[in-house]
């Protein structure tokens, strides 16, 4: 088999989750350890706090380049202040300040993420094309629709892709249709799910050299795994053909987000066994036993 040199970066929305001590940490880790722990078992991270908390602090960049491999792929949103309420308008300098404090990490940075409004339709996309425009060649970008006109296979989806293969921009594919396979009867982490996550057909694109997954489960592992066999044949495409995908793995409450992402990952090795995934372990903790002494 000939390998090309694209490869699979793998990871789930956050590194610092609490709920992961005691199964996918050491029940007594200190969360700040927990970048060094992650960067072990996944070679990328969603990052979402840049979208809610806006540019991380410069010692903080510092520390996280520390504590991160060299392979290790930080994938941030832009903040919401300048997709969601500034909608992409006059974010000239918020653009650039957002870029310049987080380019320390160099090597270790991914495919930014732009995460649209649901309602960003075609009225505002000079805004995104100004954006693209002006993006700087050596950072990745990568954009998420949201909007359903970008959804409905016509003139406007047909310009948002046009705009991203011109400035070689990523699509970022949201699928959902494990989380909303099933009504959500006495499961309150689904029920939540349901209601914070848009529900919006999968059109599988790529429109740059880092097609971007966010794969967000369901609370039945069978469901999740039935929804993500296709993309195994999709993913395993694009590797051969040397692009290098990203994907993220959500669950309802991202208890299990670890371990089902582990097991996705597990299933595409199986079908590239010559291509090296990173990082390379093996043995996941599926259930750490500790002492109680």
């Amino acid at each position: 088999m000939n390998i090309s040199d694209g490869t699979l970066f793998t990871g789930l929305p956050m590194w610092a989750n609490p709920d992961w001590r005691g199964t996918f940490y050491p029940a007594q880790m200190p969360m700040r350890e927990s970048l060094s722990e992650y960067a072990g078992w996944f070679s990328a991270v969603e990052g979402n706090t840049t979208f809610y908390s806006g540019p991380p602090s410069a010692a903080t960049i510092r520390l996280w380049r520390e504590a991160a491999p060299a392979h290790f792929k930080f994938c941030f949103k832009l903040p919401s202040a300048l997709t969601h309420e500034a909608r992409l308008k006059n974010v000239d300098d918020g653009v650039s300040e957002f870029l310049e404090r987080i380019a320390p990490l160099e090597e270790r940075l991914g495919p930014v993420m732009v995460q649209l409004p649901r309602n960003f339709g075609e009225a505002e996309l000079d805004h995104l094309h100004h954006l693209l425009d002006r993006w700087p060649s050596h950072i990745g970008c990568a954009v998420e629709p949201r909007d359903p006109v970008m959804f409905a296979k016509g003139a406007v989806e047909k310009n948002v892709n046009r705009l991203l293969i011109t400035y070689n921009a990523d699509r970022v594919m949201l699928d959902t249709r494990a989380l909303f396979s099933t009504p959500a009867i006495n499961d309150p982490g689904l029920s939540t799910a349901q209601s914070e996550k848009p529900r919006r057909p999968l059109h599988v694109i790529s429109t740059g050299v880092h097609p971007i997954i966010r794969f967000i489960g369901h609370s039945d592992m069978t469901i999740n795994h039935q929804r993500f066999t296709p993309w195994i044949e999709q993913i395993s495409l694009w590797i051969t053909q040397g692009k290098s995908p990203f994907l993220f793995v959500h669950t309802p409450d991202n208890r299990s987000a670890p371990q089902l992402a582990r097991a996705l990952l597990q299933r595409i090795s199986e079908r590239l066994p010559d291509h090296p995934i990173l990082p390379d372990n093996t043995e996941f903790p599926a259930e750490r036993q500790h002492s109680l002494f």
